[in-house]
């Protein structure tokens, strides 16, 4: 599919697709008479090199003239002051209640006003990778933020000879516009200290104000895209895939959610000793068809940590900007960057296509696992769960820890654990769109469904060998799966130091806890928001069965 960008004159009216009242504030904004395209990479990078405040560093882009860029093109480095996360707080979608469209709408067409005497720049990108899903998405932003614009065509498919004809073949569907994002990273409001991310996905608008850093780019346009995908057939994934090849006629496509910090990106990129012949679609952003299973990359690169990634490391031969990270001289008087978050938490660089050397953008291959990746001290290293109800409720109920890749509001404990339903904070429509997508691959399409815990069990750590193990039987399909305590809806592979002990009522509370948090946070979804957010009476009663049989154990 492919979304619209021109209109017949008939067309063209109130209450046609594409024209609602943020989008006709927004879109119009990119035809005013300060706005300078930029058409393609080269272009970018020079006004980002030239940026002021840039920092070019001696570090060479790998191969970059494969995809657009001349052969001389530098590792560029910028740095956002002293924000270096997302800031969930600052996200209002319309639709959603509580939400003032009018009010937002008015401070919309003031910032739009007020960058009037800026030079703005326009830019275009495709999200989705095949002619099955692909849509175009432009942003406008003022001058003085080129390297977020820079990083965003980066990190998205920028138009080339290759993918304009796979765009041209993609089925027009007439109810899906272009996505058009205005941006204002030094934009200030007494009533947003925080900055605005305002959201209207029904019509494919957003306005980022405020938002100096650039994963709020990233994730807003995702944001966007994933709800296009959501209205036409696809379950969105924030997440990453991959396929084992394991005979000729025989593969494994596991997906694995999880957010920041939980392993999804380790887990979508071990390479198992190489002991089995793996492609990689993304570990970040993709969609599943839920008719076919099959599944499509929403970007060609990788928005990834530089944590652990030291200066010298060879990953970083595939880096092509940097974000939130020093720099310092090295021993020939190159300027290299300063990883490990030395400067800071959260520094992130986006890497080539090239640094996963099996990556493809589709696997037509049906999905065959979902992990969902949780840090939960009362879960062992593995958990099967059977049952769909049971299987899509545990996605909305997966249970993490906050990480530094985000911008937390004034009082919130970054130490809780907290639920982030399918590992995905950018959903903007219904939390049951999504219940229903997950519970019906797991029905409909026989999908298998696991937790994989990959914090601490009950104090003692879960390593990342303990986890490729167990992960290793399920994709060969010799796991010694047993019955997980009293419960007949999951099993779990017994993993020494990590069994749990059913007799031990402490233990046993502890779970039973932990699995009423996450029933009395569906319960809260029934009238938070005015039942917005609400999951059918299926889900509660999975939830409630698992902690009845718990604690008739215990009795």
């Amino acid at each position: 599919m492919s979304t619209k960008a021109r209109y017949t004159h008939d067309e063209i009216g109130k209450g046609k697709p594409g024209f609602s009242k943020t989008r006709s504030i927004i879109e119009a904004a990119f035809y005013g008479n300060n706005v300078i395209e930029v058409v393609n990479l080269k272009q970018a990078y020079e006004l980002a090199k030239n940026s002021p405040g840039t920092i070019v560093t001696d570090m060479p882009v790998y191969r970059g003239e494969e995809f657009g860029l001349k052969k001389d093109t530098k590792v560029l480095l910028f740095n956002d002051g002293s924000v270096t996360g997302r800031c969930a707080a600052a996200r209002r979608i319309a639709g959603s209640p509580n939400v003032d469209t009018n009010d937002l709408d008015l401070k919309v067409m003031d910032a739009i006003y007020d960058t009037r005497k800026k030079t703005m720049y326009h830019a275009e990108v495709y999200i989705g990778l095949d002619p099955e899903f692909m849509v175009k998405a432009h942003l406008l932003i003022p001058e003085g933020e080129e390297n977020i614009l820079y990083s965003w065509m980066l990190n998205f498919q920028y138009e080339s000879d290759e993918y304009n004809k796979m765009y041209k073949k993609s089925r027009a569907i007439g109810s899906e516009s272009d996505i058009y994002i205005f941006s204002d990273p030094q934009w200030s409001h007494p009533e947003h200290p925080l900055g605005l991310t305002y959201f209207n996905t029904q019509t494919n608008c957003a306005a980022l104000l405020g938002m100096r850093y650039f994963g709020e780019h990233k994730k807003g346009t995702l944001t966007i895209a994933w709800a296009i995908a959501n209205r036409n057939g696809y379950a969105s994934c924030h997440g990453g895939q991959k396929e084992y090849r394991l005979s000729p006629n025989h593969s494994y496509v596991a997906s694995f959610f999880g957010l920041s910090g939980s392993g999804k990106s380790t887990l979508t990129h071990a390479v198992h000793n190489n002991k089995y012949d793996i492609t990689v679609l993304h570990d970040d952003a993709f969609i599943i068809n839920t008719e076919t299973g099959s599944s499509i990359a929403m970007e060609p690169t990788y928005f990834d940590k530089t944590s652990d990634y030291p200066t010298g490391c060879e990953d970083n031969r595939y880096l092509l900007t940097a974000q939130n990270c020093s720099a310092t001289r090295d021993d020939k008087g190159d300027v290299v960057l300063v990883t490990e978050d030395i400067r800071n938490g959260n520094g992130r660089a986006i890497k080539s296509k090239l640094w996963s050397p099996n990556r493809v953008d589709k696997i037509e291959s049906p999905v065959n696992g979902i992990f969902w990746i949780m840090k939960d001290p009362t879960i062992p290293p593995i958990i099967k769960v059977n049952g769909s109800h049971l299987a899509a409720v545990m996605g909305a109920t997966l249970a993490t820890k906050r990480t530094n890749a985000e911008r937390l509001a004034p009082g919130v404990d970054p130490n809780r654990l907290v639920v982030e339903p399918y590992a995905n904070p950018f959903r903007t429509y219904p939390l049951v769109d999504d219940y229903n997508k997950f519970r019906s691959l797991v029905k409909d399409r026989h999908v298998e469904c696991y937790i994989l815990n990959t914090g601490d069990f009950m104090g003692k750590d879960i390593t990342p060998g303990v986890t490729l193990s167990v992960l290793e039987q399920i994709i060969e399909g010799n796991a010694q799966l047993k019955p997980w305590g009293p419960f007949s809806n999951m099993e779990t592979i017994e993993v020494e130091g990590y069994v749990p002990d059913f007799d031990d009522e402490t233990y046993v509370n502890t779970l039973k806890a932990r699995m009423t948090e996450r029933l009395n946070f569906i319960f809260e979804k029934d009238t938070q928001d005015g039942g917005y957010n609400a999951l059918p009476t299926e889900a509660k009663e999975a939830l409630a069965k698992v902690i009845s049989e718990a604690h008739n154990h215990v009795k």
